[in-house]
């Protein structure tokens, strides 16, 4: 009977547990970038809104930038028909994002539906709809879809390969990681072969799924869009459809670095040359597992929101981390369950590699944490730290778990056999087992047992060739000896045995736990949500309280040239010292150039102004003036006079409240 010593981790384990425990401290708890969807911020008109007269377009404003198609946009009269252009204009200046349509002449008085569907600068598809009425309102026939955006049976399949990709990516990555850094006989042994080739496989599928379903993800919600070339070539001009393309490339490279870890390298027996084999993969494997990381930072969460040239290289760190732990942690479970042989030291290199990556993982994840969550109020308050503390309970079971590891260690703490008794315990093994062959093979051909001649001939003990069914026993039999070889090497050692269940019982934590990360990537997080909520506090007002105030105001002096819109912002849109833009644009959006623009305040309720401002051209149709000074909160009229030529000016004006 062939005993196997448990790989002892000692201290590692108990640095593992240390680093961990703050991991959790600081809402850090995993594997996921930062998200930052996209919100709608305000409307013009806005929701639930009673005008006098129709009109002319309908404004949206979203929180961050967002990738709108010809269909985005559309408006419905009470009797369900489209009221709008279809014509979608960038009203976009500086900071604020601020999209709208045209609306049709003439519309009669009655209840408008507003419904929007659009794509997030961190790819995730966002929808919602609202109401306004002219005149007053009344009843509609319009009924919305009930299945948000993104959701359906292919928002589940898209979930799906979201979820696989990760987890792929980090057998891949770990996994080849293990091989060359912690255990390089583990090229050759094929349950190992095995699990990254299949993470390979996993992350290209799903690669191909994802592409595939983008279009009715985003769009429609329809499975059988998803072989609809048109969709698919639009999909491939966007920065999602790049991300994965590029992955797919990286993916042939990373096909060649399977096939070189597992052969070339694999057969190399001279160190020298396997050396610097071992180097030569190392350095092109961390570029590639680099590049195919850098397809999640550059195409979502971390490419947009605050601090994006901070964000991406943080995020490619975080889950290459993620990837050298999570991945090793799968290699090594089949490793001590498929060849119970695996060194001691290739263990405790493991460990040593684990716990680097969970230091970067602490370093990564509290910004990423900071920048994704913001306050504390966010954690408890929105679903998105809901979600966030379902995660950190997972960490403090998988910290529970890690603890009982611990103490099978502790039991596997006794002075280990020498190498040499090792190795003879291995060729003991090797000889049972063909022993047990010989056995079988005596069975099978008794002639054979009875004849000594026959026994030290093997072609004369085969005889004539056996059938195919009579091969197919034999083999079916050596193969239920090996099994029960190996179960009984696996078995030989129960301190082992409780290290393994342990393990795998981490794994499957480990697993629950990317799933949360999953739908945390595509939840909207709690900074975005907190400020949309904000947002929707200041209904019935024009401006939204610690955001700019933009207003448009079209404008008529009667002569050449004497037609356009004014744009004006002013920002932060509260008391005190603010930054005015204003820009002036001809009917068709192109910048207009005017002689002279002056703008005043008025605060009619409290009999002060007007206030003169005087802004300063930029460039053609762009003023500003900064260290605007707006004195106390209320409702202030906003004059502004345009001058289009020596006889041609207007003065337009709105009220904004300003808190």
């Amino acid at each position: 009977m062939t005993t196997t010593t448990a790989p002892r981790l000692g201290t590692a384990v108990a640095r593992l547990l240390i680093l961990a425990a703050a991991l959790l401290g600081t809402l850090l708890a995993g594997a996921a970038p930062a998200s930052a969807h996209a919100a709608l911020t305000g409307s013009d008109p806005r929701d639930g809104a009673v005008v006098a007269t129709a009109p002319k377009e309908v404004n949206l404003t979203f929180s961050e930038q967002v990738a709108m198609s010809a269909d985005s946009i559309r408006v419905l009269d009470p009797a369900g028909r489209r009221a709008d252009t279809g014509e979608i204009r960038d009203l976009c200046s500086g900071s604020i994002v601020r999209y709208g349509v045209g609306l049709r002449a003439g519309l009669p008085d009655g209840t408008y539906t507003v419904a929007w569907q659009t794509v997030s600068a961190d790819s995730h598809p966002i929808a919602g709809a609202f109401t306004f009425s002219i005149g007053a309102p009344s009843t509609t026939s319009v009924a919305l879809p009930e299945q948000n955006a993104g959701g359906g049976i292919v928002g589940a399949l898209y979930g799906i390969a979201r979820y696989l990709s990760y987890a792929a990516f980090a057998v891949l990555v770990g996994g080849g990681a293990f091989v060359l850094a912690c255990w390089p006989r583990g090229a050759s042994v094929r349950p190992v072969q095995r699990t990254v080739v299949r993470g390979w496989l996993t992350l290209t599928v799903a690669t191909l799924a994802m592409l595939l379903l983008r279009s009715p993800y985003t769009g429609s919600g329809e499975l059988a869009d998803a072989f609809d070339l048109a969709g698919l070539k639009s999909v491939l001009e966007t920065k999602t459809g790049a991300a994965l393309t590029s992955r797919l490339l990286l993916l042939g490279a990373a096909a060649l670095f399977v096939a070189v870890l597992f052969g070339s390298y694999a057969r190399r027996t001279d160190p020298k040359e396997r050396k610097d084999l071992a180097f030569g993969l190392g350095l092109g494997g961390t570029v590639v597992a680099a590049g195919i990381a850098g397809t999640w930072a550059l195409a979502e969460h971390a490419s947009t929101g605050i601090q994006p040239g901070i964000a991406m290289p943080v995020d490619i760190l975080h889950l290459l981390a993620v990837a050298a732990w999570l991945g090793g942690l799968t290699v090594l479970l089949v490793a001590l369950y498929r060849a119970p042989s695996v060194e001691r030291s290739a263990v405790e290199r493991f460990s040593k590699v684990a716990f680097g990556s969970v230091l970067v993982l602490a370093a990564t994840g509290l910004y990423q944490s900071w920048r994704q969550v913001g306050s504390w109020s966010a954690l408890t308050d929105t679903r998105y730290g809901q979600l966030l503390l379902v995660k950190i309970g997972l960490m403090a079971v998988l910290l529970g778990i890690a603890w009982v590891s611990r103490r099978w260690t502790q039991r596997l703490a006794d002075p280990t056999p020498t190498e040499e008794l090792t190795e003879a315990k291995a060729a003991e093994a090797d000889e049972e087992g063909e022993a047990d062959e010989a056995v079988i093979d005596t069975a099978s051909d008794p002639e054979s047992a009875s004849d000594p001649e026959s026994a030290s001939d093997p072609e004369s003990a085969s005889g004539p060739a056996p059938d195919s069914e009579r091969a197919a026993q034999l083999a079916r039999q050596r193969a239920a000896v090996a099994t029960a070889r190996r179960k009984r090497e696996r078995d030989a050692d129960p301190e082992r045995a409780g290290l393994r269940r342990s393990v795998l019982t981490e794994a499957a934590v480990a697993v629950v736990l990317l799933a949360v990360t999953t739908v945390l990537t595509s939840t909207e997080p709690g900074r975005t949500e907190e400020e949309a909520g904000r947002a929707g506090s200041a209904a019935g007002s024009a401006a939204v309280p610690d955001r700019p105030v933009d207003i448009r105001l079209p404008f008529d002096t009667g002569g050449v040239d004497g037609k356009g819109v004014v744009r004006l912002s002013l920002d932060p849109g509260r008391t005190g010292a603010n930054a005015l833009h204003l820009f002036v644009e001809r009917p068709n959006g192109k910048p207009l150039d005017v002689p002279e623009v002056k703008v005043a305040l008025t605060l009619e309720a409290k009999d002060v102004g007007p206030l003169p401002i005087a802004p300063d051209r930029i460039q053609t149709g762009h003023w500003s003036a900064s260290g605007v000074q707006i004195p106390m909160a209320g409702e202030w009229k906003i004059q502004v006079t345009v001058r289009t030529s020596d006889i041609d000016q207007t003065t337009i004006d709105k009220n904004v409240k300003i808190g």
